[in-house]
């Protein structure tokens, strides 16, 4: 499966990303993106009708929420949240049938179904991406926020789009799963937070997937609270959601 169905250059809401379409997946993905994406059920990703989740961050003086239905096999999006004014918006819409001209475009909410979708499946985009984006392990790593230790996996997209050269560090434990990530900003002109560094908790499976859906720690030395709720899938051939748990 490619990645989501519009590959254009997105910026992050809590930090940048940059989205391209590989141009040759010939190349050899790397193995730690492989064991990644096995880990949190990119095998049985294909079975899934629908994702189901709403986003939720909290930051000194700013609180906001989202709520998703995704379709991955047809591209299909539907949004719940409010407008800039507080006024409740409610869209359904298909990310290849979108123009730059769109109202959905406009008003950001493909943008923010992006930032979204990466913080919620975030393994499976390093799955996706790979080989275009370049993966590394690093070796066994003190936590930057918990006691112990963890396996570095460095994740850094190609110069280019909003915020060039951003890196995560991923801190994976012994049973393959995130346990904390860092996010560099590439671009020192970018108005997006210069360090995030949060947790991976709040482990949850929802049918085959396995989703981590509490994210704690520091936005430029600020708090911040990242978490999702109200998480599911329904599988192809049922009309039932299976609620993560």
């Amino acid at each position: 499966m490619a990645k989501l169905g519009r590959l254009t250059p997105i910026l992050f809401l809590v930090f940048g990303l940059l989205i391209f379409a590989s141009t040759s997946w010939a190349q050899t993905r790397s193995p730690i993106a492989e064991q990644l994406g096995k880990t949190y059920g990119i095998d049985s990703f294909g079975q899934v009708e629908a994702v189901r989740y709403t986003f939720n961050l909290e930051l000194p003086g700013m609180k906001v929420s989202r709520s998703w239905v995704w379709e991955p096999k047809t591209g299909k999006i539907s949004y719940e949240g409010k407008d800039k004014d507080g006024k409740p918006v409610k869209v359904t819409f298909v990310q290849s049938e979108l123009k730059g001209d769109s109202p959905i475009v406009k008003d950001r909410i493909d943008w923010l179904f992006v930032n979204d979708n990466y913080w919620v499946v975030f393994p499976f985009h390093v799955y996706w991406d790979s080989p275009g984006a370049d993966v590394q392990e690093k070796g066994i790593q003190k936590l930057p926020l918990g006691k112990g230790s963890a396996k570095l996996v460095i994740v850094q997209y190609p110069k280019g789009g909003y915020t060039p050269g951003d890196t995560w560090d991923l801190y994976v434990g012994s049973d393959d799963r995130i346990e904390e990530f860092v996010y560099h900003r590439g671009d020192p002109k970018s108005t997006v937070p210069g360090l995030v560094t949060v947790s991976w908790e709040g482990y949850k499976k929802a049918g085959p997937l396995l989703f981590s859906t509490e994210h704690r720690g520091t936005a430029d030395g600020k708090p911040v609270h990242l978490f999702f709720t109200n998480v599911a899938v329904k599988l192809v051939g049922s009309d039932a959601w299976t609620n993560a748990q």
